[in-house]
């Protein structure tokens, strides 16, 4: 599932290719389950004339502001992609939502799995939006914020992956982040030193911009920058230090990475370099 920097990604495209300032001019769903709440007709009704004044993500959401106040959102989830395509849309049966344009062009949900999903919300103050924690490359989102949010008894990995606690981070960012500061995927969050907290708030922010600048991590399946005409791979995997390099010697230590399922997910990490005991005098103890 595309994640904070893959969607960041996304975004970046579909502002280079000019979508912001376009009036959708039609409205074809193909896939009813793929919008939500409206019914096609409903959704027909409130976007066709609407301007999309602006093109931005929030947590793994490509936000897209109307002029009318109200929020498209899409999620891509496993397989959704977004295209814009010049002229008249060439017919796809994984063509779930297609959005006609005023210059003759068309916005594109592609998804194979129909997993992906679009919103239309009133505002960013309504569900889902008003449900996500904050974002980690925020301003406001400083080591005293982070260490607020941790301080729960709760294993740090699922607390990282909690949309509601911080958003835009999945696995595979939670996985090096984690990695990057030191610390075992399963240690709890409240027994983490002020000193690991700043580490992991240098390592979260750290670990984003690094894949937000390499254009995200494509991964098999995985993320695809779907603008214009091309495919644009992420080319963050060459800087993935654990995520999916188990057996292989740590960047840090030489200590093979392992393995693990925890809390129903794929984990990756160094046992040595992210030892899973506490030391004296951490928080918690």
């Amino acid at each position: 599932m595309p994640e904070l920097p893959e969607v960041e990604t996304v975004v970046t495209g579909l502002r280079q290719a000019g979508l912001a300032g376009r009036h959708i001019m039609s409205v074809k769903v193909n896939w009813r389950r793929s919008i939500i709440p409206d019914t096609p007709a409903a959704l027909r009704r409130k976007l066709i004339g609407r301007c999309i004044e602006t093109v931005k993500r929030r947590a793994k959401y490509i936000c897209m502001r109307l002029d009318d106040g109200n929020r498209l959102l899409v999620h891509l989830r496993m397989t959704g992609r977004l295209l814009i395509q010049d002229g008249a849309p060439v017919a796809d049966r994984h063509d779930r939502v297609i959005l006609g344009l005023d210059d003759g062009r068309a916005l594109r949900l592609h998804d194979t799995r129909k997993f992906a999903r679009v919103y239309l919300v009133a505002g960013p103050d309504a569900p889902p939006l008003c449900r996500l924690g904050p974002e980690p490359l925020a301003a406001k989102f400083t080591a005293e914020c982070l260490a607020a949010i941790l301080h729960c008894h709760r294993a740090i990995k699922p607390l990282l992956l909690d949309q509601h606690r911080i958003a835009g981070i999945g696995n595979i960012y939670a996985d090096e982040s984690l990695w990057d500061a030191g610390i075992h995927p399963a240690r709890h969050a409240d027994s983490l030193s002020g000193d690991e907290i700043r580490r992991l708030h240098r390592a979260i922010r750290r670990v984003l911009r690094r894949a937000i600048r390499a254009g995200g991590t494509s991964l098999g399946q995985g993320h695809t920058n779907f603008t214009g005409a091309t495919q644009q791979w992420g080319a963050n995997a060459a800087n993935l230090r654990v995520y999916r390099r188990h057996d292989q010697p740590c960047p840090r230590c030489k200590h093979p990475i392992e393995r693990i399922v925890f809390a129903q997910r794929a984990t990756h990490y160094c046992a040595e370099c992210q030892p899973l005991s506490c030391k004296p005098g951490r928080r918690g103890e």
